[in-house]
């Protein structure tokens, strides 16, 4: 990377790495947004060099010969036993360097020419260091959640079925529609949990022309009564009842794979175990569980290649 001055802006011309150019392009080359995001934290425009032109950024390529001439190839044939001892010999050889007279300078070294020039041009850096972010386009559920690395955060319910952007750090979780901020959450680890703002919950009265708990329950009971008990039941179990429409919906999908009648029999074989969980149905239909019929052992024996069964020991 190349750093210049221009109208008391710094500009760097960088390659066209990935990392840093997500389009190249001569004119108007697109940046990666983190390594843009980047660049504004720490006040310095970046301007990407020319696609196989070196020329652009003479000074690092002559950076980098420099180093290979001075500082590597004096190097090459010595045998290193440990990182610290390479590191002390880099050290040494950067600092001889950094002190060898330049012609084109009058002499001066590269540590006095930073010392008289460079020195007082520098700004001093940020309060706070740069934290590195990840972008995602999302749509907004009927629960007016939306999933970050299996965890469920809220945004305001207005925005149900909308895209939205989200930058989520480490630490932060940024909400954005419309370029306009919309939510923030602390990260949090816990998965298949919700985080929800109070003032993101929908008024009580919108449940009557929205989504709602009954128009679940009356959604699965057009696939039969034991769908039913078992959405209810799934509503239940959150603190709040939008908490589970994504598990109801889930649930209720199933049956556009394994039909209807399955369907039924997997969630009555769930509400036997008092089991209440889109992942423990789905679970019984794709290993066929609700195929088996339920009786007593001692009526119905395992049958399996293992056992060898009563009529052995005769």
């Amino acid at each position: 990377m190349n750093s210049i001055s221009f109208r008391g802006k710094t500009l760097a011309v960088v390659d066209n790495l990935k990392s840093g150019v997500k389009k190249a392009c001569r004119y108007e080359p697109e940046l990666n947004r983190n390594y843009l995001e980047f660049s504004k934290h720490y006040d310095f425009a970046v301007l990407p060099a020319r696609v196989r032109k070196p020329q652009d950024k003479a000074k690092v390529e002559e950076a980098v010969q420099n180093v290979e001439r001075r500082i590597l190839a004096p190097l090459r044939d010595r045998t290193f036993y440990s990182l610290a001892e390479m590191n002390l010999a880099l050290r040494g050889k950067l600092e001889e360097a950094n002190a060898r007279p330049m012609k084109t300078y009058s002499g001066l070294s590269r540590w006095e020419l930073f010392n008289q020039i460079e020195k007082t041009a520098l700004k001093p850096l940020p309060g706070t260091r740069f934290e590195f972010g990840s972008w995602k386009v999302a749509r907004v559920n009927i629960d007016y959640h939306i999933e970050i690395a299996k965890h469920y955060y809220s945004v305001p319910c207005a925005l149900r079925g909308e895209k939205i952007e989200v930058r989520f750090t480490e630490k932060m979780v940024l909400v954005f529609h419309d370029g306009k901020s919309v939510a923030q959450h602390l990260r949090s680890d816990r998965t298949y949990q919700h985080t929800t703002v109070k003032e993101h919950m929908p008024p009580s009265h919108q449940y009557m022309i929205g989504w709602s708990p009954s128009r679940l329950i009356s959604w699965a009971k057009t696939i039969g009564e034991q769908s039913a008990i078992q959405v209810e039941a799934l509503l239940n179990t959150r603190k709040h009842p939008e908490q589970a429409y994504r598990s109801c919906l889930g649930l209720i999908r199933l049956a556009d794979k394994f039909g209807k009648d399955r369907l039924e029999a997997a969630c009555k074989k769930a509400n036997s175990f008092g089991v209440a969980s889109f992942k423990s149905v789905q679970n019984i239909l794709v290993n066929n569980q609700d195929k088996l019929t339920t009786s007593s052992p001692e009526h119905d024996p395992i049958s399996h290649s293992n056992l060898r069964g009563k009529d052995y020991y005769n």
